[in-house]
């Protein structure tokens, strides 16, 4: 790692007051940035120069801090455009299930890989993934150790659901939170802090209340995140109100699974009392536009609860329901989905939905203090994106030109931790053609294998 200089582009630290400097420098040593300031060609600047071991000129670039990728489900890198026109309860049942059931512990680490590389290549230096699929004792290890041979930095939230509809994704009470307390002796802090733990219940209609109810005591004694969908469909409030008088918010709450630790997945259909709720318990919410529109859940009231002072934060979700993870192209769908929604071109302004993306994502992962802004004493996480191209030079105003013009090919740098990750917008710690190839093989042998039951996963082209 030592001593990096990126230097001679434009950097947006999204510090406290958004500085920019144009052009502008950013100085690493180890994993720590060190300072970060104007570019100009002196003595001084020399002296950094001569210092560093590894110098990246960023003239035509956007230098950003790291994206942090809220909620994500990386071992549906296999399922993605399987189907692009189903409602997610048939989604599930028809897609998600079925090949879950059917990939092997090598599968998942093949497609929590895939899933890595597509966020490190998209701006994302962190990710959280929901992992909730448990047919064989080392699924969770496989993706953790995608996450780690990948280079990323990342949270893995153990889902666990003991009344999942499809009845072979149950677990028990106990198998849930004795395989979480495995994962935080063997993992929590692995790959020099990379890697960190979190509780995922499933959802709430997939878990019984008693579990919720252990879920939010053993999240609080072991300072964990509980990262929970909620609130994603109309359907989803029914069943809750059927089984216990409450929306989904206010179970949440009544079991003591609301507070600053909790990232409230989704939230689509919550009314003023719930938003107050979140607002009031200091929860954060995890906004995932383009899942919410390609499975037609409905819009979240994203610029109401950033009104009301909640912290929102950007999430690609899983690729089945993106269906890819292109952290750059949730940017522009976040802005547009609440201006027409809205009917109302003043919402969501571009460094508004920057922030979403970085200082946001660090305070709902609880990590403010690390990640989030480009600032002396921060994590070496940063992404240079090429501005010299054709779908978004010339460029007026950086924040404008990343939100709405730029995409995950533009990506041509990604630090993370201090460590190159992506150069020249291609991996460096993993050969990733050889991934693909090995990734497109076992997903043509899955499809052959479902195709008979399942006649979506059929070639039908």
């Amino acid at each position: 790692m030592s001593k990096k200089l990126i230097y001679n582009g434009t950097i947006m630290t999204m510090n406290a007051t958004n500085q920019i400097f144009k052009p502008g420098y950013v100085y690493l040593e180890h994993d720590v940035i060190v300072e970060v300031g104007a570019w100009s060609e002196d003595g001084r600047m020399d002296d950094l120069k001569a210092e560093a071991a590894y110098v990246y000129d960023a003239k035509g670039k956007v230098v950003i801090p790291g994206i942090i990728n809220g909620h994500t489900h990386l071992f549906q890198t296999f399922m993605r455009g399987v189907s692009d026109h189903s409602p997610l309860a048939q989604w599930l049942k028809e897609i998600i299930w079925p090949m879950s059931l059917a990939m092997e512990p090598e599968d998942f680490y093949l497609a929590a890989l895939i899933g890595c590389i597509e966020n490190l290549k998209s701006g994302a230096t962190y990710i959280m993934d929901h992992h909730y699929i448990h047919t064989y004792p080392e699924n969770d290890a496989s993706v953790l150790r995608a996450m780690i041979d990948s280079g990323i930095r990342g949270h893995l939230a153990r889902g666990g659901s003991d009344l999942a509809g499809e009845v072979r994704l149950r677990e028990t009470e106990e198998q849930i939170f004795g395989a979480t307390d495995r994962l935080l002796d063997e993992w929590e802090g692995a790959a020099s802090g990379r890697i960190r733990i979190a509780l995922g219940p499933l959802n709430l209609y997939g878990c019984s209340r008693g579990y919720l109810e252990r879920a939010a005591v053993f999240s609080r004694d072991r300072h964990l995140i509980s990262h929970v969908h909620v609130a994603e469909t109309s359907e989803q409030i029914d069943t809750t109100m059927a089984r216990y008088g409450l929306r989904n918010l206010e179970l949440l709450n009544e079991v003591g699974l609301l507070g600053e630790q909790t990232q409230v997945v989704h939230g689509v259909w919550l009314d003023d009392g719930e938003l107050a709720m979140i607002r009031d318990q200091g929860a954060s919410v995890i906004h995932c536009p383009v899942s919410n529109m390609y499975l037609a859940s409905g819009v979240a009231r994203v610029p109401e609860m950033l009104s009301m002072g909640i912290n929102v934060a950007l999430g690609t979700d899983g690729p089945g329901s993106n269906n890819c993870q292109d952290n750059l192209e949730v940017l522009k769908f976040t802005a547009c989905l609440h201006k027409v929604n809205e009917l109302d071109a003043t919402l969501l302004p571009p460094m508004d939905v920057l922030r979403m993306a970085t200082v946001n994502g660090a305070k709902a992962v609880g990590r403010s203090d690390e990640l989030g802004s480009l600032e002396p004493g921060k994590k070496a996480d940063l992404v240079a994106v090429d501005m010299m191209k054709a779908h978004i030079s010339p460029v007026h105003r950086a924040s404008s030109a990343l939100v709405y013009n730029a995409n995950g090919n533009d990506v041509d740098l990604v630090i993370v931790g201090g460590n190159v990750v992506v150069d020249k917008g291609v991996c460096t710690w993993v050969d990733e053609q050889e991934i693909l190839q090995r990734a497109q093989a076992r997903v043509n042998v899955l499809r052959a294998k479902l195709a008979g039951k399942y006649p979506i996963f059929a070639d039908n082209e």
